[in-house]
């Protein structure tokens, strides 16, 4: 098996094409390596193609005309992204940036168009992928018009947690490191405000930041925290509230 063909398969929608499927696939596929940094891609370049991402971490983001960034997803291993081509094809509207040294297959679009229009399950899959990203960004915006910063920086580690987390009992570890500008470009606040919400959620032992590393601490009262109306913080056991003491700058 190639390699080409060997990241194909890696990805969760390409895993049960047949061997000659992904030969047609593979024909006209090209792997491409990207140093930590690197722009895969960025807006107004063609949508001529779609990527798997071999190996790595890819940061899919926008920025203001100032230069303000903001982060829309992160790409893990096996994953599918620079799917809108599929359906357009018209010039790409954000970057896709390599967080680690990463290596990527990039398909023809039209290649897998016609896969898609053969294989009705994986048209369904593609669908599927779409719509439960756009239903995240969509849900974004609503908590930045709604909540406050500290049930804004909740939701988005809940998120984080269940993409992108590696779960033990009520314990969650985010597998990649996250920095608080991460989590402020990710939420639409700024940094001082994120360092300030995760201190208080550190103080109160529903999460650990240690070095950039995420843990949520007890999965249970997060979600009950992020269930709760507004205002009404979760409290650690026995009901008093602990002092808020400052972050670190990260």
């Amino acid at each position: 098996m190639s390699g080409a063909v060997w990241y194909l398969k890696q990805c969760t929608l390409f895993e049960r094409l047949s061997d000659a499927e992904a030969a047609r696939l593979n024909r006209r596929a090209l792997a491409r390596t990207f140093r930590r940094g690197e722009v895969v891609y960025s807006p107004h370049q063609p949508g001529e193609s779609v990527m798997v991402l071999a190996s790595g971490r890819i940061k899919i983001h926008d920025l203001t005309l100032e230069g303000r960034e903001t982060i829309l997803a992160f790409v893990e291993e096996g994953e599918l992204f620079g799917e809108l081509a599929l359906f357009d094809g018209e010039a790409r509207r954000e970057y896709a940036e390599a967080v680690e040294p990463s290596q990527v297959l990039v398909l023809p679009r039209e290649d897998l168009t016609a896969l898609l229009e053969e294989r009705a399950d994986l048209a369904l899959s593609v669908t599927k992928l779409i719509g439960l990203r756009r239903r995240r960004i969509e849900t974004r915006l609503r908590n930045l018009l709604f909540l406050s910063s500290r049930a804004r920086t909740v939701h988005i580690l809940l998120e984080l947690g269940e993409t992108h987390g590696d779960r033990i009992g009520s314990r969650v570890e985010l597998r990649f490191p996250l920095s608080h500008q991460d989590v402020a470009n990710l939420i639409g606040v700024t940094r001082e405000t994120v360092t300030l919400a995760l201190g208080q959620l550190q103080a109160e032992r529903l999460v650990e930041v240690n070095r950039k590393r995420v843990v949520i601490l007890d999965l249970p009262r997060l979600r009950a925290e992020a269930q709760a109306p507004a205002g009404a913080a979760a409290r650690p056991p026995g009901g008093r509230p602990r002092p808020v003491p400052p972050a670190a700058p990260r």
